[in-house]
C-alpha cells in the first residue's frame, strides 16, 4: 500500500457513495486515517488518498485538492480534507473555502500528529530539530537519502543538515522496525536521537467530529 501511495492516488471506498461521507487525505497519512476510521467503526466513511509524493512539492497540493474536490462534487454528502496547510503558504485554505470543506488544524503533519501545542513547545525547546513520522521513518531512504542524493554524494550531508542538532521521531505506533529505522536515520545524519510516542494526535478529534457531522 505505501509504495503505491507514494506515486498514485488510491481509493478506499464503497461501491455506492449514496449516504456516505469522504475523507480526502494525503497519502503520507493514509495508514493513520484508516486506523482512526477503523477504530471508530465508521462504516459510512470512505477514504481517497492523493499521492504522498505531493508531500515533497507542497506548491502542487492546492491544485491537486481542487481538482479532486471538483471531480467528486455531488457524490458525497460531506467531504473532509485530511491535510494541514502542509507548506502551501495559505494557498490551500481558499480552495477549501470555495468547496465548503474543512481541513486538519495547524501548519503540518508534525503538528497535528504530535498535537499542535505540544509541537510548538518542542520546536521552541530546540528549533534545530529534524522530525520523522511513521511514514517518513518507513520511507527515509527513498524520500531523504536517495531523493537528496546523499547516498552518492555524502559530502552534501553537512551542507543540508549541518545546522540540525537532533532528530525527533514522532511515533504513531509501537513498531520495533520503525524504531530501528528512525534511530538509523538519526545516526546517518549525525544527529542526537529522541523518540516521542504521539499516537494519532489531533487526527482523532478532527475525524471524530467529521464522522459524527459536528463542525469545528
Amino acid at each position: 500500500m505505501s509504495e503505491t501511495l507514494l506515486e498514485e492516488e488510491v481509493a478506499f471506498a464503497g461501491a455506492d457513495a449514496q449516504g456516505r461521507v469522504l475523507v480526502l487525505a494525503c497519502g503520507a497519512i493514509a495508514r493513520e486515517v484508516l486506523a482512526v476510521i477503523s477504530r471508530g467503526g465508521w462504516a459510512h466513511v470512505d477514504v481517497r488518498c492523493l499521492p504522498a509524493k505531493l508531500h515533497s512539492t507542497p506548491d502542487r497540493i492546492p491544485a491537486a485538492v481542487d481538482l479532486k474536490l471538483t471531480e467528486l462534487a455531488g457524490r458525497y454528502e460531506r467531504v473532509f480534507v485530511a491535510y494541514a496547510d502542509c507548506g502551501t503558504g495559505g494557498a490551500l485554505d481558499p480552495v477549501l473555502e470555495r468547496h465548503g470543506v474543512e481541513r486538519l488544524p495547524g501548519a503540518h503533519c508534525y503538528g497535528f500528529l504530535a498535537g499542535n501545542d505540544a509541537w510548538d513547545a518542542m520546536q521552541e525547546d530546540e528549533p534545530a530539530t529534524f522530525y520523522l513520522t511513521d511514514f517518513l521513518a518507513r520511507h527515509f531512504d527513498a524520500l531523504v537519502v536517495r531523493s537528496l542524493k546523499l547516498d552518492s554524494h555524502p559530502e552534501l550531508k553537512p551542507l543540508m543538515f549541518g545546522n540540525y542538532r537532533r532528530l525527533v521521531y514522532l511515533a504513531q505506533t509501537d513498531d520495533v522496525d520503525l524504531d530501528r529505522r528512525a534511530e538509523a536515520a538519526a545516526a546517518f545524519l549525525g544527529l542526537a536521537y529522541e523518540r516521542r510516542r504521539t499516537g494519532y494526535g489531533e487526527l482523532v478529534p478532527s475525524l471524530t467530529r467529521f464522522a459524527r457531522g459536528v463542525h469545528a
